[in-house]
């Protein structure tokens, strides 16, 4: 039930959107808007799946839409009436010269061109997630929020990477990281669970396909250029820093002249390059819709905005309905803060601890109302030293929640792997329950602690 608390942080929530839509509307003379639709609305006709999969020449339709400012996918999905809402003046040839990131780019020409945010943006429509992208007038919002086919109209905050505290060069040792000892994932590795069979969404950099420990590694790869397209034909695997290669290694990486370092060493990665430039979150939530078809159980994301809003509730809520297990990085900017969506419900959110069992005095945390006695993170993982791959054949050690997150990313892959029916709320509740803090830890830092590999696959078992 509903308290006045409640109806409070909503109307709130509403008033600070609306006061996002009109700065930004005084400021460029549109807005950019996520639309979630009608649960009734959201299924997309054969013809239009076709399309989105590359079969519309076959099926004999017109590729009309991207240049008339939308999509393919959302000209043959969404009724004339909806499009109409969005403003259509951008044109295919804005993309010329960057519908890719490229290592081999000097760094400053990686920027993001200013026209590709000052620009309208290419209306999206993404399916799994019931969600449509655009730019809007002022009467285009107006008519938005008049339509039937729409459910609320958000505007679009600019998520960032949860960057390390510390990086540096590093030289592995022929052994187990240490925050895979931790957690107990060897005994999960004498049960014959290694990820074999489960496919782990990775949002981040991209991640370099040619370091001995991921190759093979990767069911699929795609990266999103500065408008938040998808890229066609989708490059080789690469990484476009340094930070997404070592997540990858430390989710799925494999063994290496005895390093190892990854938590589930025979899954496979969906790795999409979503950041950073241009308009970011276009390029996240289209990564993530299309990391959604191809059938991964659990995506790990380090990324976030700090401080609360409620603008991506719809977008994890369907995670949970697919099937899909979120895990986040909650942030690096201590005690009494944390980002969103790792500070949501539906995800499962990880801070950082040391090798002495210690929260690290950068991870985030904080109690969030209501209920009073709710505090993120929900866990902790290793994220501190931690080393993995890195471009180049190369191995850094880094600090940050966002190197804590892919060790429970895949310890969850794991717990899939063991049990293929459980929902996301069952592993996230067995990772949960097989956590315990150390002597060194608070509950409001470290909230459950850490998890031990052992304890996690018991619950699930025993679970119902």
């Amino acid at each position: 039930m509903a308290t006045a608390r409640d109806s409070k942080t909503r109307h709130q929530a509403s008033v600070s959107r609306e006061t996002l839509l009109q700065q930004e509307m005084k400021t460029k003379g549109f807005a950019d808007v996520m639309v979630s639709l009608t649960a009734a609305t959201r299924g997309v006709p054969a013809r239009a799946q076709a399309a989105a999969a590359g079969h519309g020449a076959a099926l004999g339709l017109a590729s009309l839409g991207a240049e008339a400012g939308f999509t393919d996918e959302a000209q043959k999905a969404l009724p004339p009436d909806l499009l109409n809402c969005f403003e259509s003046s951008y044109e295919l040839s804005t993309e010329a010269g960057f519908a890719s990131l490229s290592l081999r780019a000097p760094q400053e020409d990686r920027k993001a061109p200013a026209i590709s945010i000052q620009q309208a943006a290419p209306v999206q429509y993404l399916d799994k997630l019931g969600t449509v992208l655009g730019s809007v007038s002022s009467a285009g919002l107006k008519a938005l929020r008049g339509h039937s086919m729409v459910r609320e109209v958000r505007p679009i905050p600019e998520l960032t990477l949860v960057r390390p505290r510390r990086i540096a060069q590093a030289q592995p040792t022929p052994d187990i990281s240490w925050g895979i000892e931790r957690m107990n994932i060897p005994y999960l590795w004498k049960q014959n669970l290694e990820g074999q069979g489960i496919k782990v969404g990775h949002l981040d950099t991209g991640a370099d396909g040619t370091h001995p420990m991921l190759q093979g590694a990767f069911a699929a790869f795609a990266e999103t250029n500065y408008v938040g397209r998808l890229v066609d034909p989708p490059p080789p695997e690469h990484d476009t820093d340094i930070h997404g290669t070592h997540t990858a290694a430390t989710i799925v990486g494999r063994p290496v002249n005895g390093y190892r370092m990854g938590v589930a060493p025979k899954a496979q990665l969906a790795s999409a390059i979503v950041i950073e430039g241009g308009r970011v979150t276009f390029r996240i939530l289209v990564g993530l819709n299309w990391i959604l078809k191809q059938g991964v159980r659990v995506v790990s994301m380090s990324l976030g905005l700090p401080g609360r809003g409620d603008e991506f509730l719809d977008i994890t809520d369907k995670l949970r309905e697919l099937g899909v297990l979120l895990v986040v990085a909650i942030g690096n900017e201590g005690a009494g803060t944390s980002r969103y969506p790792g500070n949501y419900r539906t995800v499962l959110s990880v801070g950082a601890a040391d090798t002495e069992g210690r929260v690290a005095q950068f991870s985030s945390s904080e109690p969030i109302p209501p209920p009073r006695n709710r505090i993120v993170p929900d866990l902790v993982g290793p994220g501190v030293a931690i080393v993995s791959a890195a471009p180049g054949n190369r191995y850094m050690s880094m600090d940050g929640t966002s190197m804590a997150t892919p060790h429970i990313a895949g310890l969850a892959a794991l717990l899939f792997q063991a049990r293929p029916d459980a929902t996301p709320d069952q592993v996230q509740k067995a990772i949960c329950d097989a956590s315990q803090r150390t002597n060194e830890m608070t509950r409001e830092r470290a909230n459950r602690g850490m998890p031990d590999g052992k304890l996690a696959l018991e619950s699930l078992l025993n679970s119902k």
